[in-house]
C-alpha cells in the first residue's frame, strides 16, 4: 500500500483530508480518513461504466465520507455479479461519486478518485481484472496486478482488514 495513504493501525489515518465532488459543484464531500485500499479496476463492466479504460476506487469506512453540500441519489445499477451496487450520483449532472457493493453494504464507500479535487492523493495499490485490461495500456513496472479478484487477506494492509473487521462488528 501507497505510504501516502497507509494506514498504521486499526484506526484510520484521520490526518488524510481530501474533499471532491461533481461536476456541476452541486454535490461536495470529504474524505475524513486514509482508504483502506485503491483499486483500478479494468474489468469490462467498469470500462462500460465509466466510459474509460479503467475506474479507480478508494474503498473507506461511509462515516469518514460526510456530505459538506448537496446531497446524493442513490442509483440501483447492474453489475458483473448480478448482485448490483448503489451507485452514488449527483442529482443534477449525473457524476457517479461512490459505490456501495452488496459485500460491504453500505458502510463502505467505493470513491471514485477522479472525483477528488486531487485524485494524485489515492494511487491505486492494486490492479484487478487485468484479463480484461485495455491491451494498449500499460501497467507500472511493479504494480502489484491480478487477473480477475485476489485474496483479500494477503493484500490488504493488518489495519485495513482490522478497520474492515470492525465495520461488520463481533462474528456471532
Amino acid at each position: 500500500m501507497s505510504t501516502e495513504h497507509a494506514s498504521t493501525g486499526a484506526t484510520p489515518n484521520t490526518d488524510f483530508h481530501r474533499e471532491g465532488g461533481c461536476a456541476c459543484g452541486h454535490v461536495r464531500y470529504r474524505m475524513q480518513a486514509a482508504p483502506m485500499i485503491v483499486h483500478a479496476c479494468h474489468c469490462r463492466w467498469c470500462q462500460r461504466e465509466t466510459g474509460s479504460a479503467f475506474v479507480i476506487n478508494a474503498l473507506i469506512e461511509a462515516v469518514h465520507v460526510p456530505l459538506l453540500q448537496g446531497e446524493v441519489e442513490l442509483v440501483d445499477t447492474p453489475s458483473a455479479s448480478g448482485r448490483g451496487q448503489k451507485i452514488a450520483r449527483c442529482p443534477r449532472c449525473r457524476i457517479a461519486l461512490w459505490s456501495h457493493y452488496p459485500r460491504g453494504g453500505p458502510a463502505v464507500c467505493f470513491v471514485r478518485v477522479g472525483t477528488l479535487d486531487d485524485p494524485d492523493a489515492c494511487p491505486p495499490d492494486v490492479h484487478i481484472y487485468t484479463d480484461s485490461k485495455q491491451p494498449w495500456l500499460s501497467l507500472p513496472d511493479g504494480a502489484r496486478a491480478y487477473a480477475e479478484f485476489y485474496d483479500v487477506p494477503s493484500v490488504w494492509p493488518i489495519s485495513s482488514l482490522q478497520r474492515m473487521a470492525a465495520l461488520r462488528g463481533p462474528a456471532t
